[in-house]
This record gives C-alpha cells, sequence and structure tokens, in this order.
C-alpha cells in the first residue's frame, strides 16, 4: 500500500517519536522551515514535540498522541520526524495500527526512526520512507542532492536511478554552518557482482535488529537490503550485527544488498568491509554495493521500506534504481 504522494501545498507535520524536538535550535528551525517552503510544503508542529524528559525524549503517551493525530487529520498528508535518538521503539505496542492503516500518507525518517517505520510497514502493509528529518532541512550548504531525491520519492511517482553525489561530508554541520567540509565522492563500492530485483527494506542496520523475533520483523523474502549505521558502530560492531541479521528466518532469498557510507569515526575501510562481507558465505552469491549515500553522512537519498527496487553490479559497474514508490 502506496501512500499518496505529496503535492504542492501540502501540510506535512513534525512529529519526535525519539529525541525531543526541542534540541533543535530556534535558527536550524527557521532554515528547515524555509528549504521545505521552497519546494511547496507547509510544516506543522505536533502539539508535544517540545516536550521533554530526563532522556532527552518525551513519555510514551505525549509521543503516541502525537503520531496518533498527524495520522488521523486530513489536513496532514505527510509526516516527518523531528530527529533521531534512542527510544522510538518503545512506541511499537501503543500505535493504532488501524488507525494508521485507515489514514496511508507519507511518513519519513532515519536513524532511530528505522524501528517505527518498519513496524508500520510490517503491521500495516504502507509503505513508509527512509529518508531525511526535519532537523536535516536545517543545513545551509550541501542539501541540494538530499533535496532532489526527497521530491523525487516523495513527490514523484517515476522510477529514478539513484547516482552517487558529487561531494560528501561527515562534519558536525548543526554546530558550524559556514565551514563544512566537503570531499569528491567516489561513487560505488562494488563488493559483489550480480543482479537482483526485490522489495527494499533496511536502514540503520543496529536499529532494524532491535525488531528481531518480534511481530514488527518483515519478512526478509526476495528483498534487496539497504543498510547503514553510525559512528557508534565500529567494524566489528557492524560485523556481528549483519551476522545476527544473516540469521533471521528468510535471509536465505535476500537477493541483494546496498550499504550506506559509513561515518569517519566508525574507522571502517573498504578493504576491512569486503573482509566482513566475504566472510559470509550466505552473501557470496549476492550482489553487494557500498559507498551508497545513506545514512548518517551528508547528502542522502530518499528510499522507501516496502518499496521496489533493482540493483546491477555487472562488469565493474554499479548502479540502483528505485523503481517503485
Amino acid at each position: 500500500m502506496f501512500p499518496e504522494k505529496l503535492t504542492s501545498g501540502d501540510e506535512i507535520r513534525v512529529v519526535a517519536p525519539s529525541t525531543s524536538f526541542r534540541i533543535i535550535s530556534a535558527a536550524l528551525r527557521k532554515v528547515a522551515f524555509k528549504n521545505l517552503a521552497a519546494v511547496n510544503l507547509k510544516v506543522t508542529y505536533s502539539k508535544n514535540c517540545d516536550e521533554s524528559n530526563g532522556f532527552n525524549s518525551s513519555s510514551i503517551a505525549s509521543r503516541i498522541a502525537d503520531i496518533h493525530d498527524a495520522f488521523a487529520d486530513p489536513k496532514v498528508k505527510g509526516i516527518l520526524t523531528a530527529i533521531g535518538g534512542y527510544n522510538s521503539n518503545q512506541l511499537l505496542s501503543y500505535l493504532d495500527y488501524d488507525l494508521i492503516k485507515a489514514n496511508p500518507k507519507v511518513f519519513c525518517g532515519f536513524s532511530d526512526i528505522t524501528a517505527l517505520g518498519t513496524s508500520i510497514y510490517s503491521k500495516t502493509g504502507l509503505v513508509t520512507y527512509s529518508g531525511p528529518h526535519f532537523s536535516t532541512f536545517g543545513m545551509e550548504k550541501g542539501l541540494e542532492y538530499t533535496i532532489e531525491y526527497f521530491v523525487k520519492c516523495l513527490m514523484n511517482s517515476e522510477p529514478f536511478a539513484v547516482m552517487p553525489s558529487n561531494e560528501w561530508s561527515d562534519d558536525s554541520w548543526y554546530r558550524d554552518q559556514q565551514n563544512r567540509n566537503f570531499v569528491p565522492n567516489e561513487g560505488f563500492l562494488i563488493i559483489n557482482e550480480g543482479q537482483a530485483d526485490g522489495k527494499l527494506l533496511g536502514g540503520n542496520l543496529c536499529t532494524l535488529n532491535l525488531l528481531q523475533g518480534t511481530e514488527y520483523m518483515p519478512s526478509l523474502v526476495d528483498s534487496i537490503l539497504l543498510l547503514e549505521d553510525d559512528d557508534e558502530s565500529k567494524a566489528s560492531t557492524f560485523d556481528r550485527d549483519l551476522q545476527s541479521l544473516i540469521h533471521q528466518p528468510g535471509f536465505e532469498k535476500v537477493k541483494g544488498l546496498v550499504i550506506g557510507r559509513f561515518q569517519r569515526e566508525s574507522e571502517m575501510e573498504p578493504e576491512k568491509l569486503g573482509n566482513i562481507v566475504r566472510s559470509k558465505r550466505e552473501l557470496s552469491k549476492l550482489p553487494v554495493i557500498a559507498n551508497a549515500d545513506f545514512g548518517h553522512t551528508t547528502p542522502q537519498f530518499t528510499f522507501p521500506i516496502g518499496g521496489k527496487g533493482k540493483l546491477e553490479a555487472v562488469n565493474g559497474k554499479a548502479s540502483f534504481t528505485i523503481v517503485e514508490h
């Protein structure tokens, strides 16, 4: 079940299912509001998004109320998460999935939001989206690619090829908007060649793994997995998290793997990543590419959780196309 695409003039609601909206400065909010207005989207904020407790989040009741209100409000056409964090999986058993299914609309976020978006897809069949938070739109520089693919995925219906960005950054942009550090992008890294068509699943790997063994974990059968992790995940951590996912029922029918770009502090290098992938017999016959533009570096493309895609890595050339979104 695909939600209706966003159109010019639509209202999108900002909710904070994880870390509180309060940590986002007024200056950054102003820039984000302006960048979203530039693509003709009207921003409104959930009632409780600024609530904050001792964990820099808010009560389960407040977060659930805001999500339910956003889905139930007929004026709201899309929902954008404020920022990531650590605890959106607290909400999964409290959500009214019948309400969500009866009011399908765009739901977009990444990182910790992987648990929430994936669970909504698993429980309702509603395709959700791994893409920028509201806070992401607070960037003053280097946002063009992110906006381009946000629009392609959420405001248009045609299939689109995901091209590597020209440059990328892993700087603390929110601390200093003017002094950014961009470096040339070397493009996709091919680890295993091959071709695959399948449904798209994934997002933040360690967050996705929180769903293992629960009713919220989607079937991995016939999927192309898009996986990334942040700077808290070193090579050894990514290795065991990936192995844990490989042990899940249905992984034997996974069709391909796309790995998002690692942050510098992860100390992941192409050789290390290649050795990790090649150490796993379950991946030996799958096309695997890495260094894709999604996750915790800038910029990032938006992709549909539950949509369809096509991956090709043949004769030293790689391409990735989002077919249905």
